[in-house]
């Protein structure tokens, strides 16, 4: 079992290079946070600075609620000196976090797996932790805290005991990847996929591959970068790791180590060569679509890669539960309702379409689609380009959201879709009127948008019984 956190007084100082006034707490820090919402006794508050929210401005409250301790910069630190609580003065707050976090991590002598890419990354993440975590003590970044703020946060949260971190790196401009990297010191890498995400900060699709690709290039010569076969920058990313190359593949008849060789989309069977053994391993997933399957692989070559036995891989597919809102199915008043709301871009949204295409269901199949965001001058023809591409789909109807998604429908219909098969909306809530006159019991509805649309907000909408 995991023994509980706690931070002696003089490793933080020292991880800083801070300094305490007027003295250090008299017991160990239980833990760090950013958030007074959310602190727990005896915590040290950092108060970050922000751009609408000073965190100096919290610090009271921070001792209200049982704080320990305060990161204070240098500047506020007299202004805070009369609230009675110890105060680690640094610099700069925001970069004192981050050194807290690298410094706690050298301590606990982790092995760190760091996942990016510009798809699946999270879903990766919590696959991988899923394979380890039953032989080898495991934890991994919550949720999806993976910028320079949440990644410390990870990173400090991990129990003494810990083996191995999983911590999922993302970023949305130019030059954050190496500073993350610096932050969690990988030992093994793992990049998804490369595709048009954050395209509004990035000149080209190349230019985020070189930067995701910064991952590997921080690898030690010792550690391990995992990688598809399938990725059409393969060639750049290869060349960026330093050491070792693993690769996976959805082709059975190429050389990659792990290679799919069966998928039974019914049952969610898989069948995988391992070069290594030359042999055939199977297992089941409880997650559908082909780019599920990809996912998969990588987390297995990791888990492989750290010794994990393939029984003990196959078990815990078994248990294995996605994050919230990526392909979530719920029953919501005699409809189903897939959840993939998370977030989208041009990659997972063509993915999520395809799996619900090759879906079995009793029911119609209706799609509530709507912006996928930060695509830049592109934008318009991406969504235009997804319309096109489902206008002859099995589709009962199409509603929109949002004024990109209004794109998806416009290119839908001049590819061919009947007009009165499709509905653009202003809001989630328009849409969830519209499809709760037409949708009847059996239907399912797949929703899938950027998550500033918040586009699961049509459930509730959806709440009262639905025709039969």
């Amino acid at each position: 079992m995991n023994a509980a956190l706690s931070f002696e007084p003089e490793d933080l100082m020292r991880w800083c290079g801070g300094e305490w006034r007027p003295g250090p707490p008299p017991k160990p820090v239980s833990s760090v946070t950013q958030d007074t919402r959310k602190l727990l006794p005896g915590a040290l508050y950092v108060a970050l600075p922000g751009a609408r929210v000073d965190g100096h401005d919290h610090v009271r409250t921070a001792k209200e609620a049982g704080a320990g301790a305060a990161l204070v910069s240098r500047e506020r630190a007299g202004t805070l000196a009369g609230l009675g609580i110890p105060l680690l003065v640094v610099e700069n707050p925001s970069l004192s976090l981050q050194e807290l976090a690298t410094g706690y991590r050298r301590k606990l002598g982790l092995t760190v797996v760091g996942v990016t890419g510009s798809t699946g990354k999270t879903t990766v993440k919590e696959m991988i932790a899923c394979l380890l975590s039953g032989s080898i003590p495991t934890a991994c970044t919550m949720g999806n805290w993976n910028n320079e703020v949440g990644l410390p946060l990870s990173i400090l949260a991990i129990p003494p005991g810990t083996k191995v971190g999983v911590l999922e790196l993302g970023i949305s401009h130019p030059g954050e990847m190496a500073p993350l990297c610096g932050i969690a010191l990988p030992d093994h890498g793992v990049i998804t996929n490369v595709g048009p995400v954050h395209l509004e900060f990035f000149e080209s699709v190349a230019a985020i591959a070189r930067e995701k690709g910064e991952l590997f290039r921080s690898l030690p010569a010792s550690g391990t970068a995992v990688l598809s076969l399938d990725e059409p920058h393969f060639g750049l990313l290869k060349s960026l790791a330093p050491g070792k190359v693993v690769t996976t593949s959805l082709r059975s008849n190429c050389a990659a180590d792990y290679a799919l060789v069966q998928d039974d989309p019914r049952t969610g069977d898989c069948t995988v060569v391992d070069r290594a053994d030359g042999q055939i391993h199977r297992f089941r997933m409880t997650m559908p679509g082909l780019h599920n399957r990809h996912n998969a692989l990588l987390a297995v070559a990791v888990a492989r890669g750290l010794g994990v036995s393939w029984e003990h891989l196959a078990a815990a597919f078994e248990q294995y539960v996605a994050p919230p809102m990526r392909w979530e199915r719920r029953e919501v008043a005699g409809l189903t309702v897939i959840n993939d709301a998370y977030n989208a871009n041009p990659v997972s949204m063509q993915a999520a379409l395809r799996t619900f295409r090759e879906m079995d269901a009793a029911g119609r199949k209706w799609l509530a689609l709507g912006d996928m965001l930060e695509l830049g001058p592109g934008g318009i023809e991406a969504h235009l380009a997804i319309g096109r591409s489902l206008a002859n789909g099995p589709w009962a109807g199409l509603v929109t959201v949002g004024p990109l998604g209004a794109r998806i429908a416009e290119g839908a219909l001049v590819a061919g879709m009947p007009g009165a098969l499709v509905r653009t909306c202003g809001t989630a809530a328009e849409a969830a009127i519209y499809l709760k006159e037409r949708m009847v019991k059996g239907d399912v509805l797949l929703l899938k948008a950027s998550r500033g649309k918040r586009l699961e907000d049509i459930i509730p909408g959806l709440m009262e019984r639905v025709k039969d």
